[in-house]
Order: structure tokens, then C-alpha cells, then sequence
């Protein structure tokens, strides 16, 4: 059997005209709805960490009694959705969680808390990092770092304890209005229409 051969088309296609004022206004305005969708898409994607409980480890249950602890510590919303949302790369990034979680983060809050968010993994590693053969001291590299403390306080109080099963958790929907109004406008961002 022939197989068949394709020609890369280069450039545009035929009668393509680069877009006017008028199209980019329009994608502008289809963008802008989209963004006003974001919080409905992460609620969605957080659901997506649940269903480990057979394996002893419910991501979803784990992020909600983060975002809990942090909550009844009297934590400012901004810190409290960064507790929510600090593992929803894990469905994605598993050998990054803490990237994804930082840079869909990143244009809605404090470069504190977006620094607490990208280094958590490795702080965490402090609690584990030495029972499956690494160094769990391997944070030490930040220790002069203005944003350590916060980070190792974050591990020690709220993300190293999140795994007990007999606590109840807030619900997810219970979050919802934190994050909507973080999610509302983007302060971090060249996208400021």
C-alpha cells in the first residue's frame, strides 16, 4: 500500500487579511467572557482531585482541609483560596503541582503568597522527603529567602496536617465566594483592559 504524502502549506492561507481594529475588539470581548468563566472551570477542576479515598489519599479532601485549617486560623481570603487551590496542578503537573498551582495564582495574588504556592512541594518535603530517600532539608537552599518563614509556617500549620480523615471539612462550595471575588479582576497581569 502507498502511503499518502502531505505538502506543508506555509505562510497564511488563501485570502487570509490580518484582522482589523474591529476583530480584535470582538476577540478582546470573547476573551473577557471567557475569563468570567474561570472560577466555574476551577471549582470544576478541583472536583477532578477527588476519588483517591482507596488509596488513602483524596486530593480534593486533602485541599479542602488545607483551605479549612487556614480558614479557621483566621487567614485573609487570598491566603485561604491559595490553601484551596495549592495542589490543582496535581491532575496535570505531577511533577510540578506547585508551578501550575502558582501560575494560574500568579495575576490574582501577592507575589508572597504566589511564592508560598510555587516553593510549597519542596517545603513539604520536610514532613517526607526523608522515608522515600530524599533530603528533606532540601528547603534549606531558601532559608534566606524573605518569603521562607511564610512558606515553612504554610507546610506546618495547614499542608502537613490536611490528611486527617475524621476532620470535617468546609465544603467546596463554601469556598466559592472567596475565590470569586479573588478571581474578579487580575492586578498581576499586561492583560488590563
Amino acid at each position: 500500500m502507498e502511503r499518502a504524502t502531505v505538502e506543508p502549506k506555509l505562510g497564511r492561507s488563501k485570502g487570509y487579511t490580518e484582522p482589523s481594529p474591529e476583530d480584535w475588539k470582538m476577540l478582546v470581548a470573547k476573551y473577557k467572557a471567557h475569563t468570567v468563566q474561570l472560577v466555574d472551570r476551577l471549582l470544576s477542576h478541583l472536583e477532578l482531585l477527588g476519588g483517591g479515598a482507596e488509596s488513602g489519599f483524596d486530593r480534593l479532601q486533602h485541599s479542602l482541609q488545607t483551605a479549612t485549617l487556614a480558614h479557621q486560623a483566621g487567614e485573609d481570603e487570598e491566603y485561604v483560596v491559595c490553601a484551596l487551590l495549592h495542589d490543582i496542578g496535581d491532575t496535570l503537573g505531577p511533577y510540578n503541582h506547585p508551578e501550575v498551582a502558582a501560575a494560574i495564582l500568579k495575576p490574582y495574588v501577592s507575589a508572597e503568597n504566589h511564592w508560598m504556592v510555587q516553593h510549597h512541594g519542596i517545603f513539604q518535603g520536610y514532613y517526607f522527603f526523608h522515608h522515600v530517600g530524599l533530603d528533606r532539608n532540601m528547603r534549606e537552599q531558601f532559608r534566606n529567602h524573605p518569603c521562607f518563614e511564610r512558606t515553612a509556617v504554610f507546610c506546618e500549620r495547614y499542608d502537613s496536617i490536611g490528611f486527617d480523615a475524621q476532620m470535617e471539612n468546609m465544603p467546596l462550595r463554601a469556598f466559592e465566594p472567596m475565590m470569586r471575588r479573588l478571581f474578579a479582576q487580575p492586578t498581576n497581569t499586561i492583560y488590563k483592559w
